[in-house]
């Protein structure tokens, strides 16, 4: 008798595809359980959306959904200062644009570096461009770009609503918002008192830094990091910042970001 193997019988034709065999899913897996498995197979620089305010660290894109375009805050290294850009300035055809959850970076100057303050909730937002100068409020709610050092003027509390939007709640306790200014202009100021639309801003982050986030919680959680103690110079380190008294944009860290906005051009 043949010692050959009994080949299937079913005729199959060129061209025609072969369907591949699922393996069993378990039906009690929640919708939480899939977006975080559907988060696990993301390239590591995929802009995701932050579903906590832990997960906002490292590139990092805030956009605001203003009429008729939405803007996006990004730094004019030239002239030292916050620019409030318009994300539609470069296009060019009647072509039907992407959602605003669906935007991406398209210039290094779009992107913010966060780095956190440790043991604390609050966080730290500095150019990717130039020498890293990080966004600060004073009391009068005046906002800008323009120190290396950090101190509490230097420090926002990020609060993500349900819908998944950002605000940004200073030292002072006032909110980060859009404000018309003279000739019909945009700036932000500092002072809001409550939450509302020019309060509210979605923010976008790289999807290796929410992977951290969640590791991070889940050692916590175990017991086997402690985060009240860790060290602020172990933190500068993760996020590639390094120096005395200041924070430095490293070169490594100023190569990871123009390679993200090349990615997304």
């Amino acid at each position: 008798m043949s010692s050959d193997k009994v080949r299937p019988t079913k005729l199959k034709f060129k061209g025609e595809k072969t369907k591949k065999k699922r393996k069993h899913e378990d039906t009690d897996e929640g919708p939480s359980r899939r977006r975080r498995k559907e988060d696990n197979d993301e390239a590591p620089e995929t802009w995701v959306l932050p579903e906590s305010a832990n997960e906002i660290r490292g590139p990092t894109f805030i956009l605001h959904p203003s009429d008729p375009s939405p803007i996006c805050i990004a730094y004019d290294s030239t002239r030292g200062r916050i620019v409030l850009q318009n994300v539609d300035k470069d296009k060019t055809d009647d072509s039907e644009s992407p959602s605003i959850v669906e935007r991406t970076p398209t210039e290094v100057s779009q992107v913010w570096v966060v780095t956190r303050v440790a043991g604390t909730p609050t966080i730290n937002l500095r150019t990717g461009v130039g020498e890293g100068k990080f966004i600060s409020c004073d009391k009068h709610g005046i906002v800008s770009a323009d120190r290396e050092a950090r101190g509490p003027q230097e420090e926002w509390t990020p609060v993500v609503f349900p819908d998944g939007m950002v605000a940004f709640q200073n030292v002072y306790e006032k909110y980060l918002s859009i404000d018309e200014v003279a000739g019909g202009q945009l700036a932000l100021r500092g002072d809001s008192e409550e939450v509302g639309f020019r309060e509210r801003f979605w923010v976008k982050i790289q999807s290796k830094y929410k992977k951290e986030a969640h590791e991070e919680e889940k050692k916590r959680k175990e017991g086997l990091i402690d985060m009240s103690t860790v060290d602020e110079a172990s933190t500068n380190k993760i996020y590639q910042a390094w120096g005395a008294g200041r924070s430095v944009v490293s070169s490594g860290d100023k190569k990871e970001v123009r390679a993200v906005a090349r990615r997304a051009s």
